[in-house]
């Protein structure tokens, strides 16, 4: 089985703010040739969203709005910036404000059956079941090296030191909220990207994947290494 002749692959990658899970959602998907849904910039979409048309009723206001979405649509839109990131934060932890996200991933899941789901809650949520991801990686990083991070990103326009708060305040309540919250599910591999740089995330990534697809189609299975 080579990719030449693409076989259901799901990947399900999660981690907390800022710990390198989009650039390897984007290189891996690259690599393996997946589809790559960024769930993050979904949930920063309907805030941006929100805060421009300040919508009396919420909850019909984005239904509508995601109904006949494209994803593509929101791939090249100025999402990250200060207003939008502690708006999200609060966001997140809205049960319905969830629903309505998750029924749109769910969609997209079942027009690709190649793809890598980059976010919060993939693995615990989203890929838990129907259909269930092959491969599941945990994206983890010190504050210091997340927070210069996030900081260059948003070209130093924001004081490092509160960078460093907003990322902090965000993690806790991703893993504090009561729905989906994040967390790393037990057979989710480890990837610490403050130790690891992006060859070897990569490789260590790749080994996990292709394990698994020689699993399921034997010695018969070979990946195009570039």
């Amino acid at each position: 089985m080579s990719l030449n002749n693409p076989s259901p692959l799901r990947v399900a990658c999660d981690g907390e703010s800022s710990s390198g899970k989009s650039t390897a959602a984007k290189l891996i998907s690259k690599k393996y040739k997946l589809f790559c849904m960024n769930s993050g910039l979904l949930f920063r979409y309907a805030s941006r969203l929100i805060i421009k048309h300040k919508p009396k009723k919420t909850i019909s206001f984005l239904r509508k709005k995601f109904k006949n979405l494209n994803y593509k649509h929101i791939i090249h839109l100025n999402l990250h910036s200060q207003e939008i990131s502690n708006h999200v934060a609060i966001l997140a932890r809205q049960k319905k404000i969830r629903q309505i996200i998750r029924v749109f991933q769910k969609k997209i899941i079942r027009q690709h059956h190649r793809i890598c789901c980059e976010g919060r809650d993939q693995a615990s949520t989203i890929l838990r079941k129907n259909p269930r991801y092959d491969v599941a990686f945990y994206f983890k990083c010190n504050l210091k090296t997340a927070s210069l991070r996030r900081w260059h990103d948003l070209k130093k326009k924001i004081p490092l030191k509160e960078v460093k708060k907003s990322l902090r305040t965000r993690t806790l309540l991703d893993k504090k909220r009561r729905h989906n919250p994040l967390k790393k599910m037990t057979d989710a591999v480890l990837i610490r990207t403050d130790i690891l740089n992006k060859k070897a995330m990569v490789a260590k990534m790749s080994k996990e994947i292709d394990k698994k697809l020689l699993l399921r189609y034997g010695r018969n299975f070979k990946t195009k290494q570039k």
